[in-house]
């Protein structure tokens, strides 16, 4: 089965878009967003989503076959990798779920449906009604698929066309979520488009400032340049919502270092390490671990990497660039050039005195003949980024709120903390975290799980969309 040409971006390369190209495209979703979408029920909108979630999780799903089969080539991400993560994905989506998230951001599931009145609003005698965006305009990254997934399945609930611009070499996941959900009702289908071009093209800017101005509603993901570039050109009447550059680390409390915790914690890291090769915002760069007894921390390292080694044989990596394999290779030099001359200048300045405190210390573990994956125990507690592709910082500290200044310099770009701690200390290392300004914590083994209704960078993903009216009685 191939897909048949119902998007712009079904066309491919050959297809030269226009500027008019484009205002008709606006034009002609807007219509069936009119005629159709906007009369539907949010009930009726979240059952039609919800059911073609289901059916990718089915292995004999059409889209999710080609998704297999043609995805690794396009992504660079193993059949297994792949399939994960789309499994992880759409497991999320369900009517309970997508109704939670409705009623979380809007104060009721009825809120796009009718006008509504919460409690306060009762009291002043006002009912409020949220609409969405008539034509809502998506720039996606490339990265990770789930944030374009996530954010069609935005723009449908607030009944809004849309119109999705996917990287050209990054839109297949994207066209195969919009077909499978025309599949599911073709007028949904008629209210999306998707078009994709390269940056570098001749009319690049033209395409991109036509959209803006037909759009009400512009979300963008990328990089922070991406987004200082974008945003002033976006038109003061147009709504403009981005999403930037962001990091992720993980923190082990001492009480989750028992030989009893340890298989199962190592297990959980594994998963966030492997899951879409940490290429997404809330992907590990690296776990701090708070070290009561020395030692604990190489204990951990190793098994963390005996456990990636198994999981190469299960889900491999895949395939990467070949700039990509060369940092890796650079940064693996760098570490074992460092842990050798440490140990060379342990060695000496042991032999001179029985009271020699030797300096800290880097360990390295890593794939044989490939860069599959990599584990490094460093005592540098600096936070770095990491190369990302399975490679992996083990940071060991004395308490865990020594982790705070060693990852200051990036702290308004961090999203995700993920904690191994016990009962009674996690409260207090939540807030804390949350003062600092990290805006989701969740433990570890789930952080490319996040929840349907998650605060995307701390703000309401689906109230950020809509505009409220009042009617006063």
């Amino acid at each position: 089965m191939n897909l048949h040409q119902l998007f712009l971006a079904d066309l491919g390369p050959e297809l030269q878009l226009t500027a008019e190209t484009l205002r008709q495209a606006s034009f002609a979703v807007r219509r069936n967003r009119n005629e159709w979408l906007l009369q539907q029920r949010t009930r009726a909108v979240i059952e039609m989503i919800a059911h073609t979630a289901d059916q990718w999780l089915e292995p004999g799903n059409q889209f999710r076959i080609l998704a297999l089969r043609d995805g690794p080539q396009e992504t660079g991400w193993s059949p297994a990798t792949l399939a994960r993560g789309l499994d992880t994905f759409f497991r999320s989506i369900t009517v309970e779920s997508l109704e939670a998230l409705v009623a979380q951001d809007l104060g009721d599931a009825r809120r796009l449906d009718d006008f509504g009145a919460g409690s306060a609003e009762h009291r002043t005698g006002r009912t409020s009604l949220a609409v969405g965006p008539e034509l809502l305009v998506h720039l996606t990254a490339g990265n990770l698929p789930n944030p374009a997934l996530f954010s069609i399945i935005l723009g449908l609930i607030t009944r809004s066309a849309q119109i999705v611009k996917c990287p050209r070499d990054a839109s297949l996941l994207p066209r195969l979520f919009a077909h499978s959900l025309a599949a599911t009702e073709s007028k949904i289908g008629a209210c999306l488009e998707l078009v994709t071009w390269s940056h570098d093209e001749w009319n690049a800017r033209e395409l991109e400032d036509t959209l803006f101005s037909e759009a009400a509603c512009v979300t963008a993901t990328g990089s922070d340049t991406m987004l200082a570039e974008v945003r002033p050109r976006i038109p003061s009447r147009t709504r403009f919502i981005g999403y930037g550059h962001r990091m992720s680390f993980g923190l082990i409390t001492k009480e989750s270092l028992s030989p009893y915790s340890r298989k199962r914690l190592v297990r959980a890291m594994a998963d966030d390490i492997t899951a879409w090769n940490q290429l997404g915002c809330l992907s590990p760069h690296a776990y701090y671990i708070e070290e009561e007894a020395s030692g604990s921390a190489e204990t951990l390292a190793a098994e963390l990497a005996d456990e990636l080694e198994r999981r190469e044989a299960t889900e491999p990596r895949g395939a990467i660039g070949l700039a990509e394999s060369a940092l890796i290779q650079s940064r693996r030099s760098t570490f074992a050039l460092r842990a050798a001359a440490m140990a060379s200048l342990t060695e000496r300045n042991l032999n001179r005195s029985l009271f020699f405190d030797p300096p800290a210390t880097v360990r390295l573990w890593a794939s044989t003949e490939s860069t599959a994956w990599t584990v490094v125990l460093n005592h540098d507690a600096r936070f770095q980024p990491s190369c990302l592709h399975r490679f992996i910082e083990l940071k060991p500290v004395r308490q865990w709120s020594e982790v705070l200044r060693f990852a200051e310099p990036f702290r308004h770009q961090v999203s995700t903390v993920s904690v191994a701690a016990p009962d009674d200390r996690l409260p207090d290392i939540a807030r804390q975290l949350a003062h600092w300004g990290v805006s989701r914590i969740c433990p570890i083994g789930r952080m490319q799980e996040p929840p349907a209704a998650w605060r995307h960078d701390g703000r309401p993903a689906l109230g950020d969309l809509v505009t409220w009216t009042d009617l006063e009685t």
